[in-house]
């Protein structure tokens, strides 16, 4: 079974970076695409970066583009969302997904982690 435990969310000034940290475990991601999503209070969850496992292609949502940087550490299973310039409407909770190549819709989704930035 797989599971995703994010960490490395915290409350940052605006301008500041902050990485997150995504640990997979359950079975190998040769197959998977791996997914940051993001949900701040009264919205809906949305985009933030994908990162396909196997050939390293990556996906940014355009508010976060040139700002944040999605990347895997094979050896350790584990998923990192590098994300600098901090502004306060990047204040969200930061959820880690996957999603099979045979799927569509990413169907493993970690705890969050929360990232709050103020001016």
């Amino acid at each position: 079974q797989v599971q995703l435990v994010e960490s490395g969310g915290g409350l940052v000034q605006a301008g500041e970076s902050l990485t997150l940290s995504c640990g997979a475990s359950g079975r190998t991601f040769n197959y998977f695409t791996m997914g940051w999503f993001r949900q701040a209070p009264g919205k809906e969850r949305e985009f933030v970066a994908a990162i396909t496992w196997s050939t390293g292609s990556t996906n940014y949502a355009d508010s976060v583009k040139g700002r944040f940087t999605i990347a895997t550490d094979n050896a350790n299973n584990t998923v990192y969302l590098q994300m600098n310039t901090l502004k306060p409407e990047d204040t969200a909770r930061y959820y880690c997904a996957a999603r099979h190549r045979a799927l569509r819709e990413f169907s493993v989704w970690g705890q969050g982690t929360q990232v709050t930035v103020f001016l």
